[in-house]
C-alpha cells in the first residue's frame, strides 16, 4: 500500500512513522508512506497557504491552489487513488471504514486545519471526509495517525498473527474478550481455569461468551448492527439468565 500524507506539520509525523510496527512494515515494503508539506506547492514567496474565508468570520481557510498542486504530484497517473479529508464534520470513521480502506493501493490523506478548506477542492476531487469523533482537534494530524494505524495493521503480513488482529475489538462487531496471562495467580487473584483447560472448543465458547457479555454491559447498540448466529442467540440467552 502507498499512503501519502498531506500537511502543513511534516516534522509531526517524523516519530510516529519511525516506531515500532510501521517502522519494519516500511523496512519489509509491505507499505510506503510518503509525507507532503502543502507548503512547498505554495506560489507565494512566503509560503503561505491560509487565507480569511470570503464573506468574513473568524478564523482561516486552507487555500484551493496549493492543496490542488499538492495533489497533483501524486494523481500523476491513472492508478485509483482513495482520498481522505480529517474533518469534525465527516462521516465518523468505524471498524467497517479500517477494513475497506485497507484493501485500498493508494490512501491518500489531507490533514484538515483552521476552519476547513476551500469548499472547490471537493469538486475538483473526489475526497471523502472523516471524523474520529465528535470533538475538534487544533489540527488533522492527529487523526490521520489514528486512520493510518488502524489500516495498515490489518495489512497482511504487517502482524506476526494476523489472528490477534481478529480478535480485536470491533473487528468482528462486538467488543474484545477479557485477556491473562502469566502468573496464573496474583495477589489473590486467578485466571479463569477454562483458560488454563488446554481445551480449545471450550476456551473459544467462553471467550465469545464474554465477548458477547462485554458488549451487552458497555455497547449493546453494537448488537443492533450485526446478525447473530444461533449460537451467539443461545450464548446471549445464558447470559440474559444469569443477570
Amino acid at each position: 500500500m502507498h499512503i501519502y500524507i498531506l500537511t502543513i506539520f511534516p516534522d509531526f509525523f517524523t516519530s510516529p512513522l519511525s516506531e515500532s510496527l510501521i517502522k519494519k512494515a516500511q523496512e519489509n515494503n509491505l507499505i510506503q508512506i510518503r509525507v507532503i508539506d502543502i507548503r512547498e506547492y505554495s506560489r507565494d514567496k512566503h509560503k503561505v497557504v491560509d487565507d480569511t474565508p470570503f464573506g468574513g468570520g473568524g478564523g482561516m481557510v486552507l487555500m484551493v491552489e496549493p492543496l490542488a498542486l499538492a495533489l497533483d504530484s501524486i494523481i500523476k497517473d491513472k492508478k485509483e487513488y482513495h482520498i481522505i479529508l480529517t474533518s469534525a464534520r465527516g462521516k465518523k470513521f468505524d471498524q467497517e471504514k479500517v477494513k475497506e480502506l485497507s484493501g485500498k493501493k493508494n490512501l491518500v490523506v489531507i490533514c484538515g486545519h483552521y476552519k476547513g478548506i476551500d469548499e472547490r477542492i471537493k469538486s475538483l476531487y473526489d475526497i471523502k471526509e472523516l471524523s474520529i469523533g465528535d470533538y475538534v482537534l487544533t489540527g488533522g494530524e492527529l487523526p490521520a495517525l489514528v486512520i493510518i494505524d488502524s489500516v495498515v495493521r490489518l495489512i497482511p503480513g504487517f502482524m506476526g498473527n494476523f489472528q490477534s488482529a481478529e480478535n480485536d475489538s470491533f473487528y468482528q462487531g462486538l467488543l474484545g474478550y477479557p485477556e491473562y496471562t502469566r502468573p496464573s495467580e496474583f495477589k489473590g487473584l486467578k485466571v479463569p481455569e477454562v483458560l488454563l483447560s488446554g481445551n480449545h472448543e471450550k476456551i473459544r465458547m467462553w471467550r465469545r461468551k464474554e465477548a458477547l457479555k462485554r458488549t451487552l454491559e458497555l455497547r449493546p447498540d453494537l448488537l443492533e448492527k450485526i446478525e447473530l448466529g444461533e449460537e451467539d442467540k443461545k450464548l446471549v440467552a445464558e447470559i440474559e439468565k444469569e443477570r
